[in-house]
């Protein structure tokens, strides 16, 4: 049954069961075979970009969608439920966007965002390194200034789109100066230096291609300079509110997806002459999940709202990160248990699911991690 959403305009309510029926019609029918062959399903980027889904939290004037970040989320969500993969790559490139849009010249954006915006490209998030994942101020990739713009050296790991990206948002050190020494360009794809490592041999999310990315003296113009010389690592923490938030978004409909499977074959499976929903420890075990999820939607849903009236929010996309990744973990966990034997086999999906929701749990700052920022938001 699709969740029962309520809507900020009419408007609204049409992207969204466009974005269902573009789930149902364009994505589901693929995920199981390009998630066994580890796929990278850029026709299906390109499917969505076509549609405007790749840019709908940014402004017209800039060739987004002018949606509110409330409705955005829920798009996210939609996409989660028909291939986890697909919607994280939504979320990743949206985070891509997010310094040129909001720390960009007015002559960078029409000559860059614009692009970036426009459906036909993806980008990919360069901040994380071997030795410097939630500890951004330990960033040793760097950049050196030159005749004419910058030249940049080191590498970047767990990189989603690597090697199938447009442009790479990088950070990368301008000075010796601690986190205050970190700035943020645009390199594009195909410059001469940058190289790609082996795929990553994951867990879960198989068409979410992840590598390291290598910088060889990669040469970048002054005008891919995103802010100030040392403003990167402020752009950096901005956008991961934004990224924390599409995260929360995708674990939220990944789980809705996992208890969905869960109820149906609740319903339809029967033990000792009648089906198993009817068995009292079982359902409750459902309703138990249902609320897992309606509590992860409410958290990403509350933040949102902040974001969109411009509001501080630090804390709430942190909670909601926190809140809607560890239910997906439980959620998964359960529909695995629900199925019994067959939620083991990968004749059903739910096993996939919970391998795909335990990194939720993971990237974009651990939990462990969220933990920290809110309870120094709250000691501040």
């Amino acid at each position: 049954m699709p969740v029962q959403r309520v809507m900020p305009t009419e408007e609204s309510a049409d992207l969204i069961d466009l974005v269902r029926d573009i789930a149902k019609e364009a994505l589901l029918p693929h995920v199981d075979e390009a998630e066994a062959a580890a796929r990278f399903p850029r026709e299906v980027f390109a499917t969505l970009g076509q549609a405007g889904l790749l840019s709908l939290p940014y402004a017209e004037e800039l060739g987004g969608g002018g949606q509110p970040y409330e409705v955005y989320l829920q798009a996210v969500e939609e996409i989660a439920h028909a291939w986890m993969s697909v919607a994280v790559g939504v979320s990743v490139h949206s985070l891509t966007c997010a310094p040129l849009a909001h720390f960009g010249t007015a002559e960078q954006q029409e000559k860059f965002l614009t692009g970036m915006l426009s459906g036909d490209q993806l980008g990919a998030y360069c901040l994380s390194e071997p030795q410097a994942g939630s500890d951004v101020a330990a960033i040793r990739t760097r950049a050196v200034k030159v005749d004419g713009g910058w030249e940049l050296t080191g590498g970047k790991a767990w990189i989603s789109h690597a090697g199938h990206a447009d442009f790479y948002t990088t950070f990368a050190r301008t000075s010796d100066d601690g986190g205050r020494g970190l700035s943020c360009f645009l390199v594009p794809a195909g410059a001469e230096g940058l190289t790609f490592a082996e795929p990553e041999r994951k867990m879960g999310l198989d068409c979410d291609t992840v590598r390291e990315v290598l910088l060889d003296k990669v040469f970048v113009e002054d005008d891919r300079l995103v802010g100030r010389p040392g403003q990167g690592m402020g752009i950096a923490l901005a956008a991961l509110d934004s990224g924390r938030l599409g995260i929360a978004a995708a674990a939220t409909g990944l789980a809705q997806r996992a208890l969905d499977e869960a109820v149906a074959y609740a319903k339809e499976r029967e033990q000792f002459g009648r089906p198993i929903a009817d068995n009292q420890g079982l359902a409750f075990l459902l309703a138990d999940m249902a609320a897992a999820v309606g509590a992860a939607r409410a958290c990403y849903l509350h933040a949102a709202r902040l974001k969109d009236a411009d509001l501080p929010h630090t804390q709430e996309a942190s909670v909601a990160k926190l809140v809607a990744t560890d239910a997906a973990m439980k959620v998964t966990t359960d529909a695995v248990q629900v199925l019994g034997g067959y939620g083991y086999t990968k004749d059903f999906p739910v096993e996939r699911f919970m391998r795909e929701a335990k990194v939720t749990q993971i990237f974009e700052g651990t939990n462990q991690i969220q933990r920290l920022v809110i309870s120094r938001q709250l000691l501040r």
